[in-house]
């Protein structure tokens, strides 16, 4: 049985741990607050589920989800996730990260930074670009006609096809978006961010399915 840890548990980590605890894996909970404030969601979650530190999450996760704000990615612990398959669901947004002149320049990605940080891992961007709210909502069984599919984007294709395994057990089909360069095709103000997941763009409440060829198509329109 394969544990999922998360650093990070707020509204994408906790509903990547509501996915995941449904479809039978179990959970390790993390956040900067320590283990205490994570205890009315451990209880919610069940006996799959546990609290612990950041570090203890990325020493006794198999596979392992990084959710934290950019400004933060340093603190991500760098030995424990030697080798592992990490995915990123993080953003550049500078009012709340500070600038960095290099995502700025378009130069790189954010999660080009975070595999440069922790570079014996493989990173995998995923989770990024749909409202949380959305994600819980929009999870389907393989091979229901009206499920949805997330891009996926890293420089491991194992760890890329690892990544789909998961996506597709907690409800999702993939697509993929290429290398984490190619990630910025769907960050923020791009067409695969957000909207096509969401029924009236004007109303982020009402959820609507993306398919596979409806992601590709937003990400063939993102332009710099």
């Amino acid at each position: 049985m394969t544990t999922v840890g998360l650093i990070g548990s707020g509204h994408i980590g906790s509903t990547v741990a509501r996915l995941a605890v449904a479809a039978g894996y179990d959970v390790v909970l993390s956040n900067r607050r320590g283990p205490d404030t994570l205890a009315d969601l451990v209880d919610e979650l069940g006996p799959r589920a546990r609290a612990a530190t950041p570090p203890e999450a990325a020493a006794d996760g198999d596979l392992v989800v990084v959710t934290i704000p950019l400004k933060a990615y340093r603190d991500v612990p760098v030995d424990p996730l030697a080798g592992k398959l990490v995915i990123d669901t993080n953003n550049y947004y500078p009012d709340r990260d500070g600038r960095f002149p290099e995502l700025d320049a378009g130069s790189t990605t954010s999660s080009e930074l975070l595999q440069r940080h922790l570079s014996r891992s493989r990173v995998v961007k995923a989770f990024n670009n749909i409202f949380f709210k959305h994600l819980l909502a929009l999870a389907r069984p393989a091979g229901s006609a009206d499920r949805s599919a997330l891009p996926v984007a890293g420089d491991d294709p194992s760890a890329k096809a690892e990544a789909a395994a998961f996506l597709d057990r907690l409800g999702y089909d993939t697509v993929d978006a290429g290398t984490l360069a190619d990630s910025w095709r769907y960050q923020p103000d791009t067409p695969a961010y957000g909207v096509i997941y969401s029924a009236d763009p004007q109303d982020w409440e009402r959820e609507s399915p993306a398919d596979a060829d409806s992601v590709r198509s937003a990400l063939a329109a993102a332009s710099r």
